[in-house]
């Protein structure tokens, strides 16, 4: 028998028109957007299939976004019997995993989420922060590539994506120095990332501590499955201990391959990236060749999905 993960992106999956086909063709996915809606104030739908790249891409739109549209698909897949047995996400994503694993209401996360994109963009000037993908050094390498850049700031690995894909973020100038030392030290390739806000470093620290006292008004419970957690990679059931997750991910480096592998341990042997997007789908393949890979984002994903023996 398969055993199921289901993991779900973040910020930089967000494209104009996503969820509009699940919005279209099924009940849950339309009773997902109304409620973002509801509790909003605003059209869901009419941003996410009509809104410009421009508006979509602004934090405290994408986030509550891309939420939506995971949790669109989400519910159409629990509606046709395809349920997992662990679940994780990628930054923002891990909100529509605790969502998926019954943590907190998507209601409650819908609002959480844009109040944690808008007290991200507010912690951090626009143009002074900075992110790039640095791909074809290992962890070692770049660790020591950011200590060497801290003499103009701060600068740290932020995402572990894959094993030769790492994140780094910081202050600006920091960063555009680790860019140099990586190319010296032979990078392959170095992507500036289009995102105004550091995540995953210390700058995030301030950002950490007003998100508590949002976590705090909230009815947050016991997970109805394991959570594999960005921060420390591992499985987390228990209401106290995910709060705390949740803050410290800010400002911790993500650790996506040890989830993907702590995963895998646990007998996952089927991944599904439930939202918007293939960018988790090809970071599994690149930490691990053996796995089946699927994605839902569409009307094609829950047919593909509803063809497939599970045995």
């Amino acid at each position: 028998m398969s055993k199921i993960a289901f993991i779900f992106p973040g910020q930089g999956s967000q494209y104009p028109g996503m969820g509009k086909e699940l919005f279209e063709n099924f009940d849950e996915a339309k009773k997902v957007f109304d409620e973002a809606d509801k509790r909003l104030g605003y059209s869901m739908s009419q941003l996410c299939f009509n809104g410009s790249k421009e508006e979509l891409d602004l934090t405290e739109n994408t986030q509550p976004a891309i939420l939506t549209v995971s949790i669109a698909a989400f519910e159409v897949l629990k509606r046709h019997g395809i349920l997992p047995s662990v679940v994780a996400g990628h930054s923002l994503g891990e909100y529509s995993a605790v969502v998926a694993a019954g943590g907190i209401s998507f209601s409650d996360a819908v609002l959480l989420v844009k109040n944690r994109g808008r007290f991200m963009q507010e912690a951090y000037p626009e143009g002074s922060g900075m992110m790039a993908a640095i791909i074809g050094l290992d962890k070692e390498a770049l660790n020591s590539v950011c200590k060497e850049a801290e003499k103009e700031g701060i600068v740290s690995t932020a995402n572990i994506n894959s094993p030769i894909q790492i994140v780094i973020a910081g202050d600006k100038k920091a960063v555009q120095k680790a860019m140099e030392l990586a190319k010296q030290k032979g990078a392959k390739k170095i992507v500036p990332l289009s995102v105004s806000v550091p995540s995953h470093c210390k700058l995030m620290e301030p950002v950490g501590k007003r998100l508590e006292a949002e976590l705090n008004k909230i009815d947050i419970k016991n997970l109805n499955m394991p959570l594999i957690n960005n921060a420390d990679a591992k499985a987390i059931t228990g209401s106290a201990e995910l709060k705390d997750s949740l803050v410290k991910q800010l400002s911790y480096p993500l650790l996506w391959v040890d989830s993907v592998m702590r995963m895998i341990e646990m007998g996952v042997d089927t991944f599904i990236e439930v939202g918007p997007g293939l960018v988790l789908s090809g970071l599994v393949k690149r930490i691990n060749k053996d796995v089946k890979i699927f994605s839902v984002e569409d009307k094609k994903g829950i047919e593909q999905l509803k063809g497939v023996q599970w045995n």
